[in-house]
């Protein structure tokens, strides 16, 4: 008791040079915040007659797709603001700022903050920043798909026999739960070899981790932020985020452990080993790190992956009569590179490229793009100040959807990528040609991003969407269920979108 009545008494006797520091600091934050509010005050909002903040926060739960179209069109060439529904305001910039911003240097905006503050990684423990993996994606996945294709494509049609009943007669089929591990078996065996690709262990973690990582994410968004770092970690959400991290660390450790014993000339041709490898250049990585590694990869890999392909799906079924076209174009391809999937293959199968690249521009998985966080405050070339704490997007969909982008922008047009190709091509514009591919990044389509941050996995992605939907127009007929007669919508969350997973399609084996 004299111990505690010592401390009040050394409080006491220093409280009058505390309350004034404090009162100096409350004041402080009290001033950030209110000049912070005024200096958003001064971007028009989208959804301005809904009369306030808090209903245009109900609004963006339910057609934030709407929110952002709206203030694209009412305020096009201009930067406005978009009230998010979990608290926080985001600073949509038209796409002609897009060249300058990528200058930016990353910190004054930072994709990696953006990606942290969004997913919550501090409790998520979602790996960020980690220069490794995207270097390791450049320089050593991208380079080897050349000779990493034929195995590839043994693996898709391998995955496709073994998950897919005969298909005799038409036959109904979940094909969002089949691509889910047919793309994770594909995946894994680029990403964690043949050791554990095909352990069921590890398609459950590769396949879950991403739901449950993003159930975490809804939980904390529904604690305050200054009661996170107190209950976070207690939370059951996060608690099950946790102990996934345990379990790939358990069957990830005997795999690292015997990889590191191993020769150079025994060494397997594989994602987690070109990671190991590259550890020398960047710093040496625990088993759990390689573990959460691993799925920060499936995360950014597997379930987009899958997400695009049964969006495929869903407009093969929708409009099946590009389907002959596209089946003539992959038979002509492949007679003339001996039947085998190669990089060169791939890349001459132009309506199959253009057809997931309308794909992608009428059913992205967003309505915005390019976020960042801003990090110092900085001008536009208009003069507009962007204040530093905020996020910033582009409104990718809103361009998609643009009748002065893109005539007709709301059909579905599948070779409208492949005629802008051989027009920029008779044009002798290679650049312009090149820039209608899949994988091509560009202000008007914000599919993988843009600038240096723009998806590195793409190529591989696209390569492996590709041998998929060849491997099943080949060898499947596949349309909508008896009474269904248009495309099935895809489901909005606040500004995500993505193909309702719980669908049905029919298919047929080709006799």
């Amino acid at each position: 008791m004299a111990g505690v009545q010592a401390i009040s008494d050394a409080i006491s006797a220093r409280l009058p040079l505390i309350l004034p520091t404090l009162a100096a600091l409350l004041a402080v934050v009290l001033l950030q915040n209110v000049l912070s509010r005024r200096s958003l005050a001064s971007f028009p909002v989208a959804g301005q007659d809904l009369g306030g903040d808090e209903k245009r926060r109900q609004a963006y739960l339910l057609r934030a797709a709407d929110m952002y179209l709206e203030g694209y069109k009412k305020f096009k060439n201009s930067v406005f603001r978009v009230v998010t529904s979990n608290k926080f305001t985001v600073i949509v910039v038209p796409p002609k700022f897009l060249g300058e911003l990528r200058k930016l240097a990353d910190d004054v905006v930072s994709f990696d903050d953006a990606v942290a503050q969004t997913m919550h990684s501090k409790y998520t423990k979602l790996p960020i920043g980690e220069t490794l993996i995207p270097h390791t994606v450049k320089s050593s996945l991208t380079p080897a798909l050349v000779r990493l294709n034929p195995s590839i494509a043994d693996e898709v049609q391998e995955s496709i026999r073994q998950e897919l009943p005969p298909c005799n007669d038409w036959t109904s089929i979940n094909i969002n739960q089949k691509l889910l591990r047919i793309v994770a078996l594909v995946s894994g065996r680029v990403f964690i070899g043949a050791e554990l690709s095909r352990s069921e262990e590890y398609l459950d973690a590769a396949i879950n981790y991403t739901v449950e990582l993003m159930e975490a994410r809804r939980a904390l968004e529904t604690v305050r932020p200054w009661l996170r770092p107190f209950v976070a970690n207690r939370l059951p959400e996060v608690k099950k985020l946790d102990q996934r991290i345990a379990q790939a660390d358990r069957f990830l450790r005997p795999i690292v452990a015997a990889r590191r014993e191993m020769q150079d000339s025994e060494k397997p041709d594989d994602m987690l080993q070109w990671v190991m490898d590259g550890q020398e250049k960047f710093k040496q990585y625990t088993t759990e790190e390689l573990a959460r590694m691993q799925l920060g990869i499936s995360f950014a890999a597997i379930h987009t992956t899958t997400l695009t392909t049964t969006n495929v799906f869903y407009n093969l079924a929708a409009y099946p009569q590009y389907i002959p076209e596209l089946r003539d174009e992959i038979r002509t391809v492949l007679a003339e590179h001996n039947g085998v999937f190669t990089s060169s293959a791939l890349q001459a199968m132009k309506k199959v490229d253009s057809f997931l690249k309308e794909t992608m521009r009428l059913h992205p998985a967003g309505a915005a793009s390019f976020q960042r966080k801003v990090n110092k405050t900085f001008s536009l070339s208009n003069g507009q100040v962007i204040p530093a704490g905020v996020v910033i997007e582009v409104p990718a969909a809103a361009i998609s959807h643009d009748p002065e982008v893109f005539p007709d922008a709301d059909k579905f047009d599948p070779w409208r990528f492949a005629r802008l190709r051989e027009q920029a091509r008779a044009a002798g514009e290679a650049e312009a040609a090149a820039q209608n591919q899949f994988v091509s990044v560009n202000p008007n389509v914000l599919t993988f991003g843009f600038g240096r941050h723009a998806c590195p996995g793409r190529f591989f992605a696209a390569n492996e969407i590709k041998m998929i939907m060849a491997n099943f127009v080949l060898a499947y007929e596949v349309r909508l269920p008896e009474g269904v007669s248009e495309r099935y919508p895809n489901l909005e969350f606040g500004s995500s979108f993505v193909p309702d997973p719980t669908k049905q399609l029919l298919f047929k084996r080709i006799a």
